[in-house]
């Protein structure tokens, strides 16, 4: 998952709650060491030119109520290169990839009250790679060490894409993309990059074709027992990588004219005024996002949705990262099960 920091701040807040994942479509690349040549390679990043000399052996993964980064890393398999990573899920939508997560290294580190690294907390870690989802992880303001600090003491910074403007409700499938190959680039191991992107874009292919031509039913997307505003239905996406799994597996935002951010802050009349004709519900640390949907349905028995049971729970494989293919997949088969 990508957010803007407001949201991903109250959600820390509200919940105790971090984010991450971690695996490829459907199994992680094995461990091996990446070969020192074809370096330097030097990065575009938000402005700034990050140049590699080598692969990175210390790498720090802020929390920054993403999903991406730790996923992205270990579908590469490069968990042994992390030395400390915030981010957390509790589920995910990949085999074996919960508990590979709970098994990394977290540093030690306390954490201040955006659940993150602090400066200072951030240097005795020793990192010579800093990943931050948007820029807001390196706002010296926020109290985090600045990418030239970084710098300062021979640690490389990446920001992920879309996380330069902290904007993801531009994000689309192909930012997943970008940042399998950029991390590919920095740990001289883009053929691996390169096989888990193709294994993606075949799949998605595969399953665009089934239902091309089939109607697009408009789909409610938002994440299970949360409130992020002020409205009733406040964690309702309306923009982001949601629309492009959706129009991929056949389908359509019912509520992507209601905001022009990630999120619609909608009232229980907006939404009982909306014909919903399925359900996704992202599973945010819900052990059990199904009894969620069936609570909305029975609230909402007016939706075509509801007379048809029409419903499916995804996780991180909704968000920025390398399982974009399993939430096109699951929710076609859910939505048009005559075209499989």
């Amino acid at each position: 998952m990508s957010i803007n920091r407001p949201v991903a701040t109250v959600l820390a807040a509200s919940f105790c709650l971090l984010t991450a994942a971690c695996g490829s479509s459907s199994h992680d690349t094995a461990k091996t060491p990446a070969s020192q040549a074809g370096y330097p390679v030097r990065l575009d990043n938000c402005g700034r030119t990050e140049t590699f000399t080598k692969a990175p052996s210390r790498v720090v993964v802020m929390n920054g109520a993403s999903v991406a980064e730790v996923s992205t890393l270990l579908a590469l398999g490069l968990g042994d290169r992390i030395v400390a990573n915030e981010q957390t899920y509790g589920a995910s939508d990949v085999a074996g990839r919960a508990a590979a997560i709970k098994k990394l290294p977290t540093g030690g580190v306390k954490l201040n009250e955006a659940y993150d690294i602090p400066r200072e907390a951030m240097f005795g870690l020793r990192p010579d790679l800093v990943l931050s989802t948007t820029t807001y992880g390196f706002d010296q303001k926020n109290g985090f060490a600045t990418r030239e600090q970084l710098n300062q003491v021979g640690a490389n910074s990446y920001v992920s894409p879309q996380g330069c403007d902290d904007d993801p409700s531009k994000m689309t499938i192909a930012d997943s993309y970008r940042l399998l190959r950029d991390m590919g680039r920095i740990f001289n191991v883009s053929d691996r990059a390169e096989k888990l992107i193709a294994e993606s874009e075949k799949n998605i292919a595969a399953v665009s074709d089934k239902v091309k031509g089939e109607m697009k039913p408009k789909v409610m997307v938002l994440f299970s027992s949360m409130s992020m505003g002020s409205n009733d239905f406040s964690s309702v996406f309306a923009r982001g990588i949601v629309n492009d799994i959706l129009a991929k597996a056949g389908a359509a935002n019912a509520f992507e004219s209601a905001a022009t951010t990630t999120f619609a802050d909608l009232s229980k009349e907006k939404v009982a005024a909306t014909d919903v004709d399925a359900l996704v519900v992202i599973a945010y640390n819900d052990p059990n996002p199904a009894a969620y949907a069936k609570t909305l349905l029975k609230e909402f028995p007016q939706w075509p949705a509801a007379k048809n049971n029409a419903y499916v729970t995804v996780s991180d494989s909704m968000y920025l990262g390398p399982s974009n293919d399993l939430a096109v997949q699951k929710i076609a088969k859910k939505l048009h099960p005559n075209a499989f």
